[in-house]
């Protein structure tokens, strides 16, 4: 009973002063984030990723920043639980970036649960130990785990950064992460939404509205997702086909900069290629130039040594040069007169 009242009051030490975070509706939801505003689905997730089977959603303490936005992106999920603080993640496009990204919002919630305390006491201020996922549903092929790290992105590589963030992805799409799915009833249904939506959405024939309706629908009646999809049908509709077409963009976008990438890169390599071949001629036509000037000295020099009586054998002699240089000279002179 001590150790129970003691863990709740170290949980209450972290309470966030919310009066300046209330929600703004400025950026809309995405589907994952919905679905895990709600404490029991986000419990569900938890122990899934943890392997823990906590029952009680009330132990987890959210402190989602929700104005915590850096360029038109906002973290989806904070909470604490166990004394860490976990920052969790939906993405749809591949982004090495993240943890870059997650340096900022947990600088943030650091600096919001340690707002009434000195950071100048003598006394080190304790902070929960954080934890960065990313659940990835995009359409790249990535491995169901992987990590990104901060340092990746340092100009400088060292293999011991003063400063290191590294974030986990697991793979949420349908078919991957099996035991993580198994052991989350509401994440393999939303990879199972997902799935119908981009399926139906890829026909040529039918408008993204259609798509994400008939998806809707079916995930109701086939018990996807189903009381949620109910409870927020309308939301649901309007929210996947604002993410769909945010990620249909975004793909329009990465193809654009990608092609703008080849076009550059063939350019700078034409422009790199007329420069060495340039360089090229001007070495080569130095070169030419030496040669040259190296002959004509050569035959100046035959040339008086034969008005001196001197034979071909005397004269390769003293200019130490193969004879059959100095033979090849002599006949070229004697043609000249």
């Amino acid at each position: 009973m001590a150790k129970r009242k003691n863990q709740k009051r170290r949980s209450k030490k972290y309470q966030v002063n919310n009066r300046q975070l209330k929600a703004k509706r400025m950026y809309k939801d995405t589907i994952f984030r919905m679905l895990y505003h709600n404490k029991e689905n986000l419990l569900s997730l938890y122990n899934a990723v943890n392997g823990r089977e906590y029952t009680d959603p009330e132990k987890l303490q959210v402190v989602t920043l929700e104005n915590a936005i850096y360029m038109g992106m906002k973290n989806d999920l904070a909470f604490i639980m166990d004394m860490n603080l976990y920052l969790y993640e939906h993405q749809s496009t591949y982004n090495p970036n993240i943890p870059l990204r997650n340096l900022f919002y947990i600088a943030d919630e650091y600096q919001r649960l340690v707002v009434r305390k000195s950071l100048y006491s003598t006394v080190i201020q304790k902070i929960p130990t954080p934890r960065f996922l990313v659940f990835y549903n995009g359409t790249k092929e990535v491995e169901d785990r992987s990590e990104f790290r901060l340092s990746s992105a340092y100009e400088n590589a060292t293999e011991n950064p003063d400063l290191e963030l590294r974030v986990t992805m697991l793979n949420v799409n349908d078919g991957h992460s099996s035991d993580l799915m198994e052991h989350c009833r509401t994440l393999k249904e939303y990879a199972q939404y997902v799935a119908r939506v981009r399926k139906y959405a890829a026909k040529q024939d039918v408008s993204l509205e259609e798509a994400v309706t008939r998806a809707v629908d079916e995930c109701i009646e086939e018990g996807i997702l189903a009381e949620f999809l109910l409870k927020n049908k309308t939301e649901v509709i309007k929210v996947s086909i604002y993410e769909y077409d945010k990620e249909f963009e975004e793909k329009k976008l990465r193809k654009a900069e990608y092609e703008a990438g080849r076009q550059d890169g063939i350019e700078i390599g034409r422009q790199d290629g007329i420069e060495i071949g340039r360089q090229d001629g001007i070495e080569i036509g130095r070169q030419d130039g030496i040669e040259i000037g190296k002959r004509i000295l050569l035959e100046k020099i035959i040339k008086k040594k034969l008005k001196k009586g001197k034979s071909t054998e005397q004269i390769a002699d003293e200019l130490e040069e193969d004879i059959n240089i100095i033979q090849k000279v002599v006949e070229k002179l004697k043609s000249q007169i």
